[in-house]
Order: C-alpha cells, then structure tokens, then sequence
C-alpha cells in the first residue's frame, strides 16, 4: 500500500489493491508527486486510521512495517504518532532525503537504528538503498514470524474502534473572521489525549493543538479571513488511536467600509467620507490620477 503526504495524506493504493509486482510497477511508473508542505505526525495518524484497517487489506496475523520516505523536517509532532503505531507492534523504517532531519527521523524509526534509519543526500541515490533495505526487511519480517509461531505475543491494531473509541457529532459554531469554535461528543472510553488538526483547504501551514482528552471543546483563533479550513480531531490512546472527526467551514470575511462620498472639491483637494467598517482599527486611503497616473 502507499501513501503520499504533504498538509493533507492521500491514499494511493491500499494493500489489498494490488496482487502481482508488476502491477505495483505500473503503479508507481503513473505515481504523481505531490508537492506542499511536511506534516508527518498527521501522515502516520492517515496509515495506522485508513491503511493498517482489516477494510484496506490488513491481515491480521501479517507483519506491520511501514516504511517512511520524507524530505524535509516534520511541521507536527511526528513522535507522538509514531510512538502510537510502535506501541501497536508495526515496525517503523524512516528515510530522509535531502533536507530531512536525523535526530527525528532516529526518533520516528523502531529499534535497532542502524538497521531501521537511511540518509542520503539527493532523491537519484535512493537507489543505492534497495538491496540492503530489501534484505533487511525481509529477515526482520522472519525473526518476527518466527517469534509468533514459538508463543509470543504479537499486538494487533483493533479491528474496529467504532464509538468506544471515536468520538462523534463535531459541530462548528461562533465563527467569525478570524475564529470558531469546535465541540464534540466524546467516546465510550475517554482518550487520553486529543490532536486537533486544522489549515486552510487550499493550502498554507497546518496547526496542530494537543488537548487533554477530559477536554471536548476548543476555540481556534488567529484564522485567516474568508477562508475555508479543514478540521481534524484525534483521539490519541496508550495503544490506538480512534478514528477521526473531520469538518469543513470558512471564516467570515472583514467587514468593508461602505458609501463613499467625495466632497469639498478645491483645485488641490478633496474630501471623502464613508460608514465605517467594524472592527477595523485604521485605514489606508489611496489615490491616484486617472487613468494611468502614479499612486500619491
């Protein structure tokens, strides 16, 4: 299975989509890079939430490894979401390209580190990678087959969280331009820690804010104007993580000053005068000659 990442993950193919290696390659070969931003921790939340579940191909007596290729430092806490999926038994393996941290890319991956952490400094050497990193993940994929079949216990993810896990009914309320406030009803079994994701729809920095799962409310502020953003909400546990409350909404615009009126003409003046806009704090009046002057 694949996915691709930037502000928002998107699932390319699940794991149970294709069957032969030749069709992986042909997929591959029509792959299109999705360029944006870094948000790993929500990248790993997208693989454990939509592409680890039974619905997307997940066996569950099959090993989990997910194999993370990032070029940049992560603009969310990426630790905290890989200690989510390492704490569910799936093995992490973290490479960086070009500008990708180390110390993070250490503290995302499983353990032993010199078998599970890769650097390389340009996107065209990636290939001296393969055949190490194949045979690596094939013989740890058998040192844990072997450990499950001599009677040790292997953590499968919940088949499905459904509302012991997961909240429900996100409801967007108080929005003005530049905030709104979200409300949600928790789940059967309380959480013990909220991620709440939000950035505009057509694109800019997502914000993350970590609550305490007794919480089921927010005020996000400082939003953008007229502006449409997608919210996310995450209930983070010891050992799993619920499936997430999603909602879409737009700030309302700034108000305008409205009527404007020019007045007291003179020979090297005039007056305006207009409503005022509310909540604004000054303005900025400019003016030019027509047509084509310069701006004064």
């Amino acid at each position: 299975g694949l996915s691709q990442y930037s502000s928002d993950p998107r699932t390319e193919w699940d794991l149970s989509t294709y069957s032969t290696r030749d069709q992986v390659l042909e997929a591959m070969k029509n792959l299109r890079y999705k360029g944006g931003n870094t948000f790993t921790g929500l990248a790993l939340t997208h693989v454990l939430e939509k592409n680890l579940k039974p619905d997307a191909g997940a066996r569950l007596e099959a090993e989990k490894l997910v194999i993370l290729l990032t070029d940049g430092k992560s603009q969310d806490d990426a630790n905290l979401a890989a200690q989510m999926l390492k704490n569910l038994g799936i093995e992490i393996f973290a490479i960086g390209v070009k500008n990708a941290d180390e110390a993070e890319l250490k503290q995302v991956a499983s353990e032993p580190l010199e078998l599970t952490v890769y650097n390389v400094l340009d996107f065209p050497l990636l290939s001296s990678l393969v055949g190490r990193l194949t045979r690596v993940l094939c013989t740890r994929i058998k040192e844990k087959s072997n450990k499950e079949n001599t009677g040790s216990t292997v953590k499968d993810i919940p088949v499905s969280t459904g509302p012991q896990l997961s909240p429900t009914d996100l409801k967007i309320s108080a929005v003005t331009s530049k905030s709104m406030h979200l409300t949600w009803s928790p789940p059967l079994r309380p959480p013990k820690k909220y991620r709440i994701v939000y950035y505009p729809s057509k694109g800019g920095i997502p914000k993350e804010v970590v609550l305490d799962g007794a919480v089921s409310s927010l005020r996000l502020s400082n939003l953008t104007s007229d502006t449409e953003y997608l919210v996310s909400v995450f209930p983070v546990y010891d050992t799993a993580v619920g499936d997430g409350l999603r909602g879409v909404t737009s700030t309302l615009p700034l108000s305008s000053p409205r009527s404007l009126r020019v007045s007291e003409l003179s020979h090297n003046s005039i007056r305006l005068s207009w409503k005022a806009a509310q909540g604004a704090t000054q303005y900025l009046v400019l003016c030019s000659a027509a047509p084509n002057g310069a701006e004064d």
